[in-house]
């Protein structure tokens, strides 16, 4: 078997998330405790009991889906004497590339959940609310129908692919007016659009303010070499040097999240035969399977999950 651990996005948070694995577990308690120290909040309060509004918050939601992956990770190694290492690779969506980071001990926790924290807020600043938008293209979307229609929607404005999430499912970010422009042009073309309900036009070129926030936050803190090997975002490849990680991760501000093609690599050339998603919900589990059908695509929510995916490995 080689492994890879995938961490999941934006999009995975629900009320009640992380709630029994804190009731459950001791090392995920101290986790959740840990980000709440980090960021001066009850965050994990928001997490269990809501209100919802609150929880779906992009400066909320990135640090409360990092805190969950982070929580599955730490019980697999403390009480399921399961490592970060055990796996040859780690990936995560977006924002899950922090939580891969943290898990491989790239970063402490509380500075991934301090980073996350400013991401969130960041991007909320870079433009105005109402200004830009994002769509996902579906049914018969490829990359080349995406690109024709952000052809066609430039002439309103900037919109861009911003995940490549798999065959069939690709979004699209950028000036509200150029992403309509591009939905329309998309449904000429015979896919399927439809507007996301997002705060901010992410992965976009919109995102150049909140980028260089994150460059500068990134300068700060410590760095170390991952644990597994990790595989980026932006380039679809593995990371090969401690100082590409904040270059990396201020280019995926703005730059596009290659999913499809990483999972691709992992297959391919990584060897990886089993994905395993850590953290809140099943998104990436589901991607997995259609990106990689040979491979096996597991997830890691809660205790059951853990004991059924232990025994698997000692098979």
């Amino acid at each position: 078997m080689t492994l890879a651990f995938v961490f999941p996005g934006q999009g995975s948070q629900a009320v009640g998330m992380g709630a029994e694995l804190f009731e459950t577990f001791a090392t995920a308690r101290d986790v959740f405790n840990e980000v709440d120290e980090a960021l001066g909040q009850k965050l994990f309060a928001i997490m269990r009991d809501g209100p919802e509004d609150q929880l779906t918050l992009t400066e909320n939601a990135q640090p409360a889906i990092m805190a969950v992956s982070v929580a599955v990770s730490r019980v697999l190694e403390k009480d399921f004497d399961i490592s970060c290492t055990a796996a040859k690779y780690v990936a995560g969506h977006s924002l899950g590339e922090y939580s891969a980071h943290a898990a491989a001990g790239t970063f402490s926790l509380a500075d991934t959940a301090r980073l996350l924290r400013l991401r969130g807020q960041a991007m909320q600043r870079a433009t105005p609310l109402g200004v830009g938008a994002m769509a996902a293209l579906i049914g018969k979307a490829d990359l080349a129908l995406a690109e024709a229609a952000c052809e066609a929607g430039s002439a309103a404005g900037v919109v861009v692919i911003a995940n490549d999430n798999n065959a069939g499912q690709i979004v699209i970010s950028g000036v509200k007016q150029a992403v309509e422009l591009a939905v329309e042009k998309a449904k000429e073309l015979g896919a399927k659009g439809m507007l996301l309900n997002v705060s901010a036009p992410f992965h976009s070129p919109l995102m150049a303010p909140a980028a260089e926030e994150m460059r500068d936050a990134l300068s700060k803190v410590t760095i170390h070499q991952p644990a597994s090997i990790l595989v980026a975002n932006v380039t679809a490849a593995p990371v090969t040097a401690t100082l590409q990680i904040a270059d990396l991760l201020v280019k995926q501000v703005t730059g596009r999240v290659r999913w499809r093609e990483s999972v691709q690599w992992l297959a391919g050339e990584g060897g990886v035969t089993t994905f395993a998603e850590l953290g809140a919900g099943k998104v990436l589990t589901g991607m997995s399977k259609r990106i990689a059908p040979e491979a096996v695509s597991v997830a890691l929510n809660g205790a059951a999950d853990f004991d059924a995916f232990a025994a698997s490995l000692k098979a």
